[in-house]
């Protein structure tokens, strides 16, 4: 699902230009564009408005303070993803060798 800039207006109850300055200062934002050149907003996109939102207005976060901790929450959850993805590949490396060894048994 997109959602227009006048979307996120409501949804996140910030006036259009603050929509605008955030996307142009966190880079992590990059809206598509569709046929018209209108901005289309990702589901993704809406999260870091969202959580960003809240680092500046709820805990007080400057542009860049909240840009820095953005950065550093996604950088953890690739790492938990990669640390993931590991674990799944050696039990499917361990499947593999009991089928294998089931298979030669047969």
């Amino acid at each position: 699902m997109t959602y227009s800039i006048g979307e996120l207006e409501r949804l996140l109850r910030v006036k259009i230009h603050v929509i605008r300055y955030w996307e142009k200062e966190i880079p992590l934002i990059q809206p598509k564009r569709d046929g018209q050149g209108r901005r289309a907003y990702s589901n993704r996109d809406l999260q870091l408005f969202l959580r960003l939102k809240y680092l500046l207005y709820d805990r007080r976060f400057t542009v860049e303070g909240a840009r820095e901790q953005l950065f550093r929450e996604l950088a953890g959850e690739r790492q938990d993803l990669r640390s993931q993805i590991a674990d799944l590949r050696s039990g499917l490396l361990d499947l593999y060798f009991i089928v294998r060894r089931v298979k030669t048994d047969v």
